[in-house]
C-alpha cells in the first residue's frame, strides 16, 4: 500500500478524533480545576492523537517504513504510561474520597471498590499497544506480497480482538458471578 494512501487515512482518522482530543485539551487548559487523574488521562489522549498526526506527516515525507513505525511506537509508550499513571491516581483519589465520606458518616460501611474498569482499561490498553507495536514492526519489514500484507493487517487485528474478548469476558463474569 502506498504511503500517501495510509497518510490520508491516518490524517482523516486523526481529524475525526477531535471528539476525544479537543475535550482533553480543555481538561489540560483547566489546570488545577481538574483532578490530577483526569489531567493525566487527557495528556495521554493528546499524546496518542499527536502520535497519529506525526505518523501521518512521516508517511507523506519519508519513504521507508522505519520512521513512521518508530514514531508510532515512540508515541504509544508515553501515552500508555500516562494512562496507567492516571488509573493509579484515580484509584488514590477515589480511596481518599471514600475515606472522607466515611469520616462524615461513620455508621455506614465504606463502599466496596470495583476494579473492573481498571482491569478492562489495562486489557484494552495492552491489546492496543501490542497490536500497534506488532503492526509497526510488520510494516517496517516492508511487506511486498498480498499474503504479507494480509498478515500485516490481520495479526494486529487478531491480537486486539483477543484483548477485547478478554475484557468483555472479565466484565461479564464480574457482573454475573454465577
Amino acid at each position: 500500500m502506498a504511503h500517501p494512501v495510509l497518510a490520508l487515512a491516518t490524517a482523516a482518522v486523526t481529524a475525526a478524533g477531535c471528539v476525544w482530543y479537543l475535550p482533553a485539551l480543555a481538561d489540560l487548559r483547566a489546570g488545577a480545576d481538574r483532578p490530577v487523574s483526569r489531567r493525566m488521562r487527557a495528556a495521554s489522549c493528546v499524546t496518542a492523537w499527536a502520535t497519529a498526526a506525526t505518523v501521518a506527516v512521516l508517511l507523506l515525507t519519508t519513504n521507508p517504513w522505519t520512521w513512521p513505525a518508530a514514531a508510532a511506537t515512540t508515541g504509544t509508550l508515553p501515552a500508555l504510561a500516562l494512562l496507567i499513571s492516571s488509573a493509579h491516581h484515580h484509584s488514590r483519589e477515589t480511596h481518599e474520597a471514600a475515606t472522607h465520606w466515611t469520616e462524615l458518616t461513620p455508621t455506614q460501611p465504606p463502599p466496596t471498590r470495583d476494579r473492573t474498569r481498571y482491569v478492562v482499561a489495562v486489557l484494552l490498553t495492552t491489546g492496543l499497544t501490542t497490536a500497534t507495536i506488532i503492526g509497526a514492526l510488520r510494516l517496517a519489514e516492508n511487506p511486498d506480497t498480498p499474503t504479507a500484507w494480509l498478515t500485516t493487517i490481520t495479526t494486529p487485528a487478531a491480537i486486539l480482538t483477543l484483548f477485547i474478548t478478554l475484557a468483555a469476558t472479565h466484565t461479564h463474569h464480574h457482573r454475573h458471578p454465577h
